[in-house]
C-alpha cells in the first residue's frame, strides 16, 4: 500500500480586531484541515463558531511549542493538513510559531502562506510615516534598563522604526523615546486597530507622551508605536550627542552627562540637557 501524501502546513493570517477582516481562502482552509493549532483555543474557538468551523483545536503556544512540534509534524508525515494561526494576524509576528515552521520545512514537509491582516502593516499604511523602508522592532524590553539600551541604539537609524507595546508600559515607552529620540521626532501612536475605540494619534513625541498620559482611554488596549527614522537634514553629531547621553544618564547626574556627551561627540550641550 503506498504511503499518504504528506501533509501541508498552513500558515494562516487572521483578523487584529474586526472579525469580517479575514479572508475566503483563511475560511475555506481553516474548515478544511485535520487540526488547527492556535495560540490560545480560548481567543480561537469563538472566531471559529461566528465561521461555523468546528475544526479541531490543539495548542500552541511558547510554554509547550518545543513539546508539541513532533506530534503535529508526526501528523503531516502520516498525510494530516494542519493550520496554524496566532491569536491575532499573521502567526511568527512576535507570535509563537516559528519552531513549528522551522521543523516541518526540515522534514521536507510543505508551508504554505494565507495571508491576511498584520498590525505592523495595518498601522504603516495609515501612518503617514515613510513606508518604502521600515524596521520591525516588536515588543522592547519590560525593564526600563533594557528599553532604553535598545531605543539607544536605534537612535541614529534612518529608516521608520515599528514596534508593539503593551498598555501598562505605554507611557513610559513613549516617555523614553522622547528623551533618547528628541522631543520634536514625528511619531504616530496606533491603538485598537479595526476595533471599535481605534485611535490613531500622529505628533511630535513631546505632544504625544501629553496627550497618552492626558487620556486614561489612550492607556488601553494593543497598541503600535511608529517613529519617524533620523531626519535627513539632522546633525549627525546631535543625533550621536543624544545617544551617547541616554547612556551617561544612567550613571551621572544629568548636567554632567550632557556635558561629557557634549565633549565627545561634538553636540551642542544645551540641545542635550537644555543647560
Amino acid at each position: 500500500m503506498p504511503s499518504p501524501r504528506p501533509g501541508t502546513l498552513h500558515v494562516v493570517a487572521t483578523p487584529i480586531g474586526h472579525r469580517d477582516d479575514i479572508g475566503a481562502r483563511a475560511v475555506e482552509t481553516l474548515r478544511k484541515v485535520a487540526v488547527i493549532a492556535a495560540e490560545d483555543t480560548r481567543h480561537t474557538r469563538p472566531l471559529l463558531q461566528h465561521l461555523g468551523i468546528d475544526t479541531p483545536l490543539v495548542a500552541l503556544h511558547d510554554h509547550n511549542e518545543r513539546t508539541a512540534v513532533d506530534g503535529l509534524v508526526e501528523r503531516m508525515r502520516e498525510g494530516a493538513d494542519v493550520a496554524l494561526v496566532s491569536d491575532a494576524g499573521t502567526p511568527l509576528i512576535s507570535d509563537p510559531g516559528f519552531r513549528l515552521v522551522r521543523a516541518a520545512r526540515a522534514a521536507g514537509l510543505k508551508v504554505s502562506p494565507v495571508p491576511g491582516p498584520s498590525a505592523v502593516i495595518a498601522a504603516l499604511s495609515v501612518a503617514g510615516l515613510p513606508s518604502d523602508r521600515f524596521i520591525f522592532e516588536g515588543f522592547l524590553a519590560a525593564k526600563a534598563g533594557a528599553r532604553r539600551a535598545r531605543l539607544t541604539e536605534l537612535a541614529g537609524e534612518s529608516r521608520t522604526l515599528i514596534f508593539y507595546e503593551s498598555s501598562h508600559r505605554i507611557v513610559e515607552c513613549l516617555q523614553d523615546m522622547r528623551e533618547i529620540f528628541g522631543a520634536d521626532r514625528a511619531a504616530v501612536v496606533a491603538r485598537e486597530l479595526t476595533k471599535l475605540f481605534e485611535t490613531v494619534l500622529d505628533a511630535p513625541l513631546d505632544d504625544l507622551v501629553r496627550q497618552v498620559s492626558a487620556d486614561p482611554n489612550q492607556q488601553k488596549g494593543e497598541f503600535v508605536v511608529m517613529v519617524a527614522g533620523r531626519p535627513a537634514g539632522e546633525d549627525e553629531r546631535l543625533a550621536e550627542g543624544r545617544r551617547v547621553f541616554a547612556i551617561l544618564k544612567d550613571e551621572l547626574a544629568p548636567a554632567k552627562a550632557a556635558k561629557l556627551a557634549a565633549a565627545i561627540t561634538g553636540a551642542p550641550r544645551k540641545a542635550l540637557y537644555g543647560t
